[in-house]
This record gives structure tokens, sequence and C-alpha cells, in this order.
């Protein structure tokens, strides 16, 4: 008995067990009686039914050509590529400003001296940015008229929250500060993916976030790599949130005055449509009439 209690706690236990699972996963003993049997008079199959034969162009290349065609087809919107722009620039900010805050509220105020109540503030962050995003829904607002001149105001209040929490020396400043950048990054993350989504057909949505998403982890590899890194910078971490917060003041400048630029020179209603040629695409499978 004490011999295989030894053994069940040793490296070879587990290693059986799997070796044993893998065999019996891999044992098919109906996959040679399968084709025959599907095939057979009372079935009304044939063959290549059954078992098709391979295309000539490799699944492979079939589809990630279909995606490259997707992917420039989706981004050949100009609203959509502001949209996802915005999505993939300050993603990668909050997502640097969640990641250290923790280092720069124990800086403005240590724990050891402090009563802290950073896991209350994540909590009261997360639900005024719900909040937020669910009040947005009830908003009449034209966002495709409107919205890059919203992303640059409201980035430029996300700028100054981040400037207001590193140089305050007052935690609570701090804590509002915080709370105010993640509760508006919550608000346009939700508009922005609403904007997105509504020109998009349902099968490319996985195509468009993924690849916004992973625009934003390559550049906030690159700022880690450059500004908090030893290899790069390894600058403080208050010289790092002064580096995050002229970061979304760039970010509202570039998009509040392209959003003014956009609305005075707003193009005709009968000329919008182009804007959205999945939108247009839809319409035509749609239409019993030719589309021109």
């Amino acid at each position: 008995m004490e011999t295989l209690k030894h053994w069940t706690r040793d490296w070879k236990y587990p290693t059986t067990l799997l070796c044993i699972y893998g065999f019996f996963s891999t044992v098919k003993p109906l996959e040679p009686f399968l084709i025959p049997f599907l095939t057979g008079p009372d079935k009304n199959l044939t063959i290549e039914q059954v078992y098709p034969k391979p295309t000539k162009i490799s699944g492979c290349c079939d589809v990630l050509l279909r995606l490259w065609r997707d992917f420039l087809q989706c981004f050949s919107s100009r609203t959509l590529l502001v949209w996802s722009a915005w999505w993939a620039l300050a993603t990668c900010g909050y997502n640097q400003t969640v990641n250290y805050v923790q280092s720069l509220w124990d800086y403005v105020e240590p724990s050891s001296n402090f009563t802290v109540y950073n896991g209350g503030v994540e909590a009261l962050s997360n639900l005024f940015g719900a909040a937020a995003a669910y009040g947005i829904g009830f908003s009449s607002a034209d966002w495709s008229r409107w919205g890059e001149v919203a992303l640059g105001a409201l980035s430029a209040l996300e700028g100054g929250a981040l400037f207001a929490m590193v140089f305050s020396a007052n935690i609570w400043v701090c804590y509002c500060g915080y709370i105010i950048f993640k509760s508006l990054y919550m608000l346009l993350i939700t508009i922005a993916m609403f904007q997105i989504a509504a020109g998009l057909n349902m099968e490319r949505y996985a195509l468009v976030f993924g690849a916004n998403t992973f625009c934003a982890l390559v550049l906030q590899t690159i700022i880690t790599s450059v500004v908090v890194d030893s290899g790069g910078l390894g600058v403080d971490i208050v010289t790092q949130f002064t580096v995050y917060g002229t970061y979304f003041s760039i970010i509202a400048l570039i998009f509040f005055l392209s959003g003014l630029y956009t609305t005075m020179c707003r193009k005709p209603e009968t000329e919008t449509q182009r804007e959205y040629p999945e939108e247009m695409f839809k319409v035509c499978n749609n239409s019993t009439t030719s589309c021109r």
C-alpha cells in the first residue's frame, strides 16, 4: 500500500494516465467500417460525398487570402479606420495606466503609512464605467458627425486626469483621477465598438476587433520596452505617467482637429453611404434590383 501511495505521488503516475488517455482517445475501431457503411445501398451516398477530393488551392492559403481581402475591404472605410485607430491607441494607453497605477499610488501614499483603498477604487471605477457605458445607450447623439470631436475632447479629459494624478500629492485626487480616466475609457470604447459594428457584417466582427486589439498590444509592447523596461529608458513612475498623460493629449489633439475638419467639410447625405461599403454590400445582396 505504501508503495502504491508513493507511486501515485511520483511523476510516473500522471504521465501513465496521460499516455493511457492519449492511446484510447486515438483508437477509432469504427473508422475502417465508416465509409463502406455510408456508401452502402441504403444510404444513397457516393464516395465523393463522403470523402471529397482536396481542392487545388490548399485550405490554409484560401483562408489567408480571404482574410486579407476582408481586411482590406473592412478598413477601406474612413469611418471604421478612424474609430479603429482610436481603439488601438487608447487601449494601449489604458492598459499601461491600469498596469502601473498601483505603483503610482504607492509612491504618492506608501501603504505602510496609510490605510489604502486601492481595491475599493478599482471596484468603484468599474461601477462608474459600466454606468457610463450603459447610460450612453440612451443618448441620441449623432456619432457619425460628432464622434471624432467627442473622441478628442474626452481623450483630453483622460489626459488631464492622468496629469492630476501625477502632479498631485494627495492620494484622494489620484483616486478620483483614476475613476474619471477609467470611466471615460469604458464610455468611449463602448461607442467605438458600436460604431465599428454598425458598418460591418457580423462575420467580420472578430477580424476587425482582433486586429484592433493586436495593434494595441503591439503599441503597448513598444512603449513598455522604450519607457518602462530597464533596457530602454527605465524612467521612474512619475515620469511614466507624465508620458501617458502626454500620450493621451496627443491623441486628443489629433482626433479633435480631425473631427473639426470632418465636420466642416461634411459630405452631403447622399454621398455618406460610401463611408460604409459593408452596409452597401448588405443592401445590394438583399435588394432585388441591381446596385449601380
